[in-house]
């Protein structure tokens, strides 16, 4: 099933694929990946517990990268290659961004109107699209069940204070990364991570010693923080 304006794949996981999801999973890949990129890591969770759960994986439309001289891949914005300089901050695509938050918007308000309740819709994304899920659940106008960002950061952090939602400022947040990931560091990872933790928000941090990749351990640690997080809401 397509929204219109982005290709997506589905599954229904922990019970009768015909029955009405009790929760949804959007989840959103990185840069030059697409929908298909996190079906078998869906694959690994166990949540026969909360009943039938529904997986949304969005494809990013396909874009120019200047980091990648302009190659057009599947992104969610543009990325700009690192300053010079290190204390001259990387250029972030604002406009691209905002865009993209608004068809990540989308894709929640599609799952409210197939009537899963928007404090059963779980935010979650790898890389850029940990970029994507701060970027948007955070404004989010619907209370969410959880935000999942895995080896990514949180945009164009200077505006998040002024735009984030009264409906999630309790929202709770899953953080994972890399120790020696080379793409996103993880000093830009823990900024994000205490920007987070100094505006209120109760973050679960993980780390481990991998790089730009997911792990075993972190998804059994996520299956973990899903169980809790749909239980609870």
């Amino acid at each position: 099933m397509n929204t219109p304006f982005l290709e997506t794949l589905e599954a229904v996981s922990g019970g009768d694929a015909a029955a009405q999801p009790a929760a949804s999973i959007i989840v959103l890949h990185g840069l030059g990946a697409d929908g298909n990129d996190f079906v078998p890591i869906a694959r690994e969770l166990d949540l026969r517990a909360l009943g039938p759960v529904r997986f949304v994986f969005p494809s990013a439309p396909v874009l120019p990268v200047t980091l990648n001289g302009g190659y057009r891949m599947r992104a969610w914005y543009d990325i700009h290659p690192p300053s010079a300089n290190p204390a001259v901050p990387r250029l972030e695509d604002e406009a691209g961004l905002r865009a993209a938050q608004g068809l990540v918007q989308g894709l929640i308000d599609r799952e409210v109107t197939r009537g899963v309740p928007a404090h059963r819709i779980v935010l979650m994304g790898f890389s850029q699209g940990c970029a994507m899920t701060l970027m948007t659940g955070l404004r989010a106008p619907q209370r969410l069940a959880g935000l999942v960002g895995l080896s990514g950061y949180l945009p164009i952090a200077e505006t998040t204070a002024a735009e984030r939602g009264e409906a999630n400022r309790d929202t709770p947040i899953f953080l994972a990364h890399g120790e020696d990931d080379p793409m996103v560091t993880i000093d830009r990872a823990i900024a994000s991570r205490d920007e987070l933790q100094r505006l209120g928000y109760a973050v679960e941090w993980h780390s481990y010693p991998m790089e730009h990749t997911v792990s075993t351990q972190e998804v059994d640690d996520l299956n973990v923080w899903l169980l809790k997080v749909l239980a609870d809401a």
